[in-house]
Formats: C-alpha cells, sequence, structure tokens
C-alpha cells in the first residue's frame, strides 16, 4: 500500500484543501483524494506541484507500506 502524507505537511503548514488547491492550481478533488488516501492515480505534475509547494522529496510525500500478504511473501 502507498501511504500519502499530505494531511501531515498540510498539518505542518497549517494550510486547508482549499488552500492547496488554489497555491497549485490542483483541482480540489485530487487534493481531497490525497489526503483522505482514498486516490487511486495521481498525475506526475500534480506530485511536482505539492513537492515544490512543501519543499519535499516525494519520500516526504509517499511511502510504501507493505501489506499484510506482502510481508509473509
Amino acid at each position: 500500500m502507498i501511504r500519502c502524507h499530505l494531511s501531515t505537511l498540510m498539518g505542518r503548514h497549517k494550510l486547508r484543501v482549499s488552500d492547496v488547491a488554489r497555491i497549485t492550481g490542483l483541482n480540489r478533488s485530487t487534493v481531497t483524494s490525497l489526503c483522505n488516501e482514498t486516490a487511486t492515480r495521481v498525475e506526475l505534475p500534480a506530485i511536482s506541484k505539492l513537492c515544490e509547494l512543501f519543499r519535499c522529496g516525494t519520500a516526504e510525500l509517499f511511502e510504501y507500506v507493505p501489506d499484510e500478504a506482502e510481508r509473509h511473501i
């Protein structure tokens, strides 16, 4: 599973979904789905805009966490 730490980054910077959408130009629903970790697909330009906004790398924005089934392989 891929975990998204966007909500944590937003909390640190005291930004709301609407703020991130306005600053980055991303669709509000894209930001919301990433915050809620319900996104199934994210475009590379969107990731780039978020990394630019928070001055972070992709490893700070996303984290790979093996599923229980994957841990036994």
